[in-house]
């Protein structure tokens, strides 16, 4: 599935001015690659190492060619398919120590592999092209080798210390006991207990996020991976001190505890689905104020942004059909989040 915009327009209600943009999901086609053109699992090859292994006359004689040797040089008629010139004139010279070859009438000239991808009707310049050749000769004339996938940065790493696992986004095994529902910072912007109760929002007055409104945060199998902490006076705020607060990284048994937002949306978990239609927010207050007016398919990024996670997230939620409604903040952050 995918997303297409249908059309934008702008709202001014109880959260402010905003930018309404409606999609509408669509199937998508997705191309793959044919059986033998890999992207991620490809066979290493070092280029450089190869042509130096590469005997040329074993070459040479691989691609038929009768070998007329003096020293360490070859002389013959031209053997390239594409030889413009005589077919009969002793025009190509091939150095059979350094790897090089030269063609003086056709003007050919190049490696030991180039050499080889010119036999092949393959173009020198084209890198799959030439990556294909040079896994052909390496299976052909070192057959018995173990194939490698990963490159030499990968070989030097494994040979490290390793660093610890990460885990990300995993669920707690505690839950913040003893939150004020009834807190200030929550009645007096006009949220009902009901919306309280329903979000499991709450002051905390202890701990790491004393001082902050603890919001819960779950993943799409509904499991509590964290709590985001928002602040109660937006006067308050700064670049030292966001609006939001958002679980650190951390050790715990030897392994990073990390958690991410942008492989969540808040409030997912509780949208039945397929839904006719979801609206994308970017911040908490307003997942809360539309639930408060009957909007219950609500979800929020947490971000100006969108990720492509998300974006996946916020399809799996619509049925084929169905309608997007990305409603942002208004001014610049809006403005990045909406297309």
């Amino acid at each position: 599935m995918r997303l297409t915009v249908e059309s934008v327009s702008t709202v001014n209600r109880e959260m402010g001015t905003r930018s309404v943009v409606k999609l509408r999901v669509e199937p998508f086609v997705r191309f793959t690659l044919n059986q033998g053109h890999t992207v991620n699992n490809r066979v290493w090859i070092n280029f450089k190492e190869l042509r130096a292994r590469l005997k040329f006359e074993a070459v040479l004689r691989h691609y038929k060619v009768s070998i007329n040797r003096k020293g360490n040089q070859h002389t013959g008629v031209c053997p390239l398919p594409n030889h413009e010139g005589s077919g009969t004139a002793p025009s190509f010279s091939a150095n059979l120590e350094r790897g090089i070859f030269q063609c003086f009438s056709c003007g050919a000239k190049g490696n030991v592999l180039e050499f080889a991808a010119l036999m092949e009707g393959a173009d020198v310049k084209d890198g799959d092209a030439l990556r294909k050749v040079a896994v052909s000769l390496k299976e052909r004339f070192f057959p018995n080798e173990p194939v490698s996938r990963k490159g030499p940065q990968a070989a030097a790493k494994s040979a490290l210390p390793q660093a610890p696992a990460v885990i990300t986004n995993p669920p707690l095994d505690f839950e913040l006991k003893g939150l004020e529902a009834n807190h200030p910072s929550l009645s007096d912007r006009g949220f009902t207990p009901e919306t309280v109760s329903h979000f499991g929002l709450g002051f905390c007055s202890r701990g790491l996020l004393k001082g902050w409104l603890v919001i819960p945060l779950h993943d799409p199998e509904a499991r509590l991976v964290g709590y985001a902490g928002a602040v109660v006076d937006d006067g308050g705020i700064a670049e030292e001190n966001p609006r939001y607060r958002f679980p650190e990284k951390r050790e715990r048994n030897g392994k990073v505890i990390e958690f991410r937002r942008d492989l969540l949306l808040y409030n997912a978990h509780r949208i039945e689905k397929p839904a006719d239609a979801v609206i994308v927010t970017d911040d908490f207050p307003s997942v809360w104020w539309l639930h408060q007016h009957g909007f219950r398919n609500v979800v929020a990024t947490m971000d100006d942004g969108c990720s492509g996670e998300q974006a996946r997230l916020i399809v799996s939620l619509v049925a084929p059909g169905g309608r997007v409604w990305l409603l942002p903040q208004g001014g610049e952050a809006g403005g990045r989040f909406a297309p």
